[in-house]
């Protein structure tokens, strides 16, 4: 697990900035930074001590989104679209197929700390249903082959 060190948090801020207003880009930042996809409560605490703030504040913004998240995830995680376009285009379902392929559940990690799965609504990509995103990259009009080739890729990226 790699752990984000207190100068990186500290240089993060430095470069966005102490307005509440960078709160979500900050805290977003040290997620990219930490290598398990999550902001801990140690690098909450320094944030919000940097810039004024209630921890509620801080916990308040990291709970909220999605895409935030406070306890350790993969080095991947794979967003699963749930809005009708992508659920309604397949006879089985995506998440079905992730689930069986990685042997985990929604809201899971794989033991290798490779992969987390989990729902987001609407990617923007209704016209490539269904479609995932994993880190940064959308892929659409999956199927089963397509889903397995994806994952066979990112586990042969490793870390």
């Amino acid at each position: 697990m790699v752990v984000i060190q207190k100068e990186e948090v500290l240089a993060i801020i430095k470069q966005r900035g102490k307005a509440r207003e960078q709160l979500l880009s900050i805290l977003l930042e040290i997620q990219k930074a930490s290598g398990n996809n999550y902001v801990g409560s140690g690098e909450a605490k320094l944030v919000a001590e940097e810039l004024g703030l209630p921890l509620s504040k801080v916990y308040e913004v990291l709970t909220f989104y999605e895409m935030l998240a406070s306890e350790p995830r993969g080095h991947y995680v794979i967003e699963i679209c749930k809005s009708p376009p992508c659920q309604v285009v397949q006879e089985i379902t995506v998440a079905e197929i992730l689930e069986a392929e990685l042997g985990i559940k929604m809201g899971e990690t794989t033991e290798d700390q490779l992969f987390t799965l989990q729902y987001t609504y609407c990617l923007g990509a209704c016209d490539q249903a269904p479609a995932i995103k994993i880190g940064d990259k959308i892929y659409g009009h999956l199927t089963r082959e397509k889903i397995v080739n994806l994952i066979k890729q990112y586990r042969g990226e490793g870390r």
